[in-house]
């Protein structure tokens, strides 16, 4: 650990104006970004005696080897650069609001012909129209099925559509009315749209005047005396009353809100939000932090609606909002930070209108704010359940690697590498991170392996690690550079790229690294290190079959008892690797095949099949489409897609002209 002293600025070197600064660690990965009205006053309280500094403060301080600063001229250009830094170098003593994807989100393909309505979790994508979050995703099932009588969109996946298409019959949705089925050709292209934008207007809060045109519609047939149309138009205004009941009303004059509110104590904070738009709660979602210094509610929500919106911000950009902003035109707060003018100006740039950040007193929005409070209660004291044994069996599992190993210091950072095949072919392997006790998978690498699968898996590991080091030798000039500290224009270590400044691809060295086999692969992998001169990684092999530590040259494995936390963390830093070279094997043995099934078609070369591979991602997914999608890939022609679809279903290729009766 570092001695904060030995980096500390010079006295007077550093600005009494706002700014933003970052810490990095001896590898030059920035660590922590902060921002202050005055640089001066804040870093100082940095380099105080150690002692009586928050807990994850003090952490960071001997964590780093130097500070850097970058003086603004305004604090909303500090919120900007602070919100770019931390997005782009991702230092682990910041707090990330991401969005979790165990939020289900409702997601409406806008982009395709015809349009689906599914249930989705992962990162957005354009084109697709998103609802939600919701706190479950048989909340979003139950409602779409109250909806799908009134918006009988289709649901089903792409493959099913083609398939129903086909065969010249709908599926069963399509029979009992809930699918407007246009795979049969009962509604076309642009009536499905139609319903697709209608319930997308539905859930952007347009309920109400949806309800009374079908009101009217329902007085209209009975006038008519077309009973059976009005008693379908009455049952569909009960179902989307039904449904409105699942969004309960809390504000009646249609307000476009997020109320934040916050639970907390000396080292970690909960933080709800609840998203209202038109009056109903649309949204919930909830996060539990780590602090990294003493920190009071108003910094918390600066800290928050800095991350939160920003991120909110490029994920619009990524998919499409149909015209609404991630950002309400109102954010509720329990309390006002110092700079909340600066934060209302950044906000109000994001939305492109007036955003206003204001405390509620009394009233139907203090009410709702205080249950939204209650729920932050809840859920960090289910947290301190649940977390309790995991942080201290985390600190307890490195400690006792440290021991058993006869370490210096505790592992803080473990790689590990596995080795993925099937009989000899297509093998690849796997590099997993784990720091302090936890995966972090942004730094996951995969390797196809070359010279050393003829060598079985001894040689297929020697190979890995001796690309593994010697990319970091590379990258940091063959030693590690600690930063120094300084202000504008410092220059980057060797082991960060000078256009952006963050770590290289394998700059930054594991203290362990673990290999998954026995005694022959651990010693391939250590005498790979002696080679390079790289002294100071420890190495070690997890046995699957007795569960076995293997050291470098020792004659006997060393073994954990059963109930050793040290053994559990190393078993799952094993399967981590395992998982994740299984599933790169899968990936190109898929696409192995896939090639494989299209050598010897007439007409389709190499940079055609890749990309059919490209476009369909699946041998099935090929096998399935119609010829008129296969020839609209680009540089596939139709007589080239024939043949394509006449070998993948086992038919003789048969060309156009010939079905015309045209051929010989």
């Amino acid at each position: 650990m570092a001695d904060p002293s030995t980096y500390r600025p010079a006295p007077g070197t550093i600005p009494d104006e706002p700014g933003v600064y970052k810490f990095r660690d001896a590898a030059g990965r920035v660590i922590y970004v902060g921002k202050a009205k005055s640089l001066r006053s804040r870093l100082a309280s940095y380099f105080a005696d150690p002692a009586s500094l928050h807990p994850r403060t003090r952490q960071m301080v001997t964590t780093a080897v130097g500070v850097e600063w970058t003086v603004v001229s305004t604090e909303v250009e500090a919120l900007q650069l602070e919100y770019s830094w931390i997005k782009e170098f991702d230092p682990r003593f910041n707090v990330r609001y991401r969005d979790d994807k165990s939020y289900p989100v409702l997601a409406v393909t806008l982009h395709e012909e015809f349009p689906r309505l599914h249930v989705y979790r992962g990162p957005r994508r354009k084109g697709v129209r998103y609802f939600g979050p919701y706190s479950h995703a048989w909340a979003i099932r139950e409602t779409l099925d109250l909806l799908l009588r009134v918006f009988p969109a289709r649901t089903c996946t792409n493959g099913v559509f083609r398939r129903h298409q086909q065969m010249g019959r709908p599926c069963l949705l399509g029979y009992i009315g809930k699918c407007a089925a246009p795979c049969v050709g009962r509604v076309d292209a642009e009536e499905h749209r139609r319903i697709v934008e209608n319930f997308c207007d539905f859930l952007s809060g347009r309920t109400d005047s949806m309800v009374r045109q079908l009101e009217r519609e329902m007085n209209a047939a009975a006038e008519k005396l077309e009973f059976e149309r009005a008693a379908r138009l009455r049952d569909d205004i009960a179902a989307l009353r039904r449904a409105m009941e699942k969004q309960a009303v809390v504000l009646g004059d249609g307000t476009d809100a997020d109320v934040v509110a916050f639970a907390q104590d000396e080292l970690e904070a909960a933080v709800q939000v609840f998203h209202v738009r038109g009056g109903r709660v649309r949204g919930q979602r909830g996060w539990v932090i780590d602090k990294v210094e003493e920190t009071d509610t108003p910094a918390l929500v600066a800290r928050f609606l800095t991350q939160f919106y920003g991120e909110q911000a490029a994920l619009a950009e990524q998919s499409d909002t149909g015209g609404t902003s991630p950002v309400p035109r109102e954010v509720l707060v329990p309390e006002l930070p110092p700079d909340a003018e600066a934060l209302a100006d950044w906000l109000s740039g994001l939305r492109g209108a007036r955003v206003r950040l204001r405390v509620p007193q009394r009233g139907d929005k203090r009410a709702l704010l205080e249950t939204v409070a209650r729920n932050a209660a809840e859920a960090f004291a289910q947290h301190k359940l649940r977390r309790a044994g995991d942080l201290t069996a985390r600190s307890a599992a490195l400690q006792e690697l440290q021991d058993a190993l006869g370490l210096d210091t505790a592992p803080l950072r473990i790689e590990c590498v596995d080795v993925s095949h099937v009989q000899g072919s297509d093998v690849v392997a796997s590099l997993v991170v784990f720091e302090d006790g936890l995966p972090r998978k942004s730094e996951y690498r995969r390797f196809a392996v070359r010279d050393g699968a003829e060598r079985g898996d001894v040689g297929s590991i020697a190979e890995v690690v001796r690309r593994r080091f010697t990319a970091y030798l590379r990258e940091t000039g063959g030693h590690r550079v600690a930063s120094t500290a300084g202000g504008d224009g410092a220059t980057a270590p060797p082991g960060l790229d000078p256009e952006t400044g963050r770590p290289r691809k394998f700059a930054y060295p594991p203290n362990l690294l673990v290999v998954d086999g026995g005694a022959p692969q651990v010693n391939a992998a250590a005498d790979e290190l002696t080679e390079l001169g790289i002294t100071d990684v420890a190495v070690i092999g997890l046995a699957k079959r007795l569960e076995e530590v293997w050291l470098p040259g020792e004659p006997d494995p060393l073994i954990l008892p059963r109930t050793s936390e040290a053994l559990y963390l190393l078993q799952r830093v094993r399967d981590e690797a395992h998982r994740f070279a299984i599933t790169y094997h899968r990936q190109k043995r898929s696409r192995r095949m896939v090639e494989s099934a299209l050598d010897g078609i007439p007409g389709l070369g190499q940079a055609r099949r890749v990309a059919l591979l490209k476009h369909f991602g699946s041998l099935r997914r090929l096998r399935e489409a119609t010829i008129e999608e296969i020839s609209a890939v680009p540089g596939v022609g139709r007589r080239t897609a024939e043949a394509v679809h006449a070998a993948l279903r086992g038919e003789s290729s048969v060309t156009g002209a010939e079905r015309n009766g045209e051929g010989e």
